[in-house]
């Protein structure tokens, strides 16, 4: 079964309290087999504790994939970017490098690129992500659009991220204050603020106050 048309993963990097129960919750699903495929980073650790979730954003057009030489990596029709296969995976990296929001890690004992699925075993039979089932601050949700609105009237979402001149479309939502009137975050901007080290919390750091 596909994921329903109408169920999003939203991300609230503001409301994350590092707390890494999501972390935890990822490697308890079926699928991955106790290794977890998210991972909680720190958006300027030198002056600030604040910390941000990081999942496959799961982009309408997937650099990850175009650039496998083994074609490890697939879509699914209803936009989820699955990890990279192990039958088909020969190690090289080229995803990891080529990944704009800096997700798919090489799991050099297994020789496999790993990265978050959402939880695809659950997502496409109608269950949330087991990481926005744990999360005790809701910075990681799973719902429709309408939902979202209700929960957090204040805020708005995005899902288009702007690198130079290329802008990519995401499956994955990020919520940001709703006052900005943001349409797109642009990533190569806040990449060249000099306190932003990692790509997935610089982006985050967008927009946000």
């Amino acid at each position: 079964m596909p994921v329903p048309a109408d169920r999003h993963f939203f991300i609230d990097p503001r409301r994350c309290i590092g707390c890494q129960s999501c972390v935890h919750a990822c490697s308890e699903c079926d699928t991955h087999k106790g290794h977890s495929m998210i991972h909680l980073e720190y958006v300027g650790r030198g002056d600030s504790p604040q910390t941000v979730p990081t999942i496959c954003m799961h982009c309408d057009s997937p650099t990850c994939a175009e650039v496998c030489p083994a074609d490890a990596i697939k879509r699914t029709e209803d936009g989820v970017v699955q990890s990279a296969r192990k039958a088909r995976c020969i190690a090289c990296s080229n995803c990891v490098l080529a990944c704009p929001f800096g997700v798919p890690k090489m799991n050099v004992g297994f020789e496999l690129m790993m990265k978050c699925d959402m939880c695809y075993d659950r997502t496409s039979v109608g269950l949330k992500p087991m990481c926005a089932t744990v999360c005790p601050s809701q910075a990681l949700c799973f719902g429709t659009e309408e939902e979202i609105r209700t929960l957090r009237p204040r805020s708005t979402f995005v899902h288009a991220f702007r690198f130079g001149q290329q802008t990519i479309s995401t499956k994955v939502r990020v919520m940001v204050p709703k006052e900005s009137e943001v349409l797109s975050l642009d990533v190569t901007a806040a990449l060249n603020e000099e306190e932003a080290k990692d790509p997935m919390a610089a982006m985050f750091t967008e927009g946000n106050p």
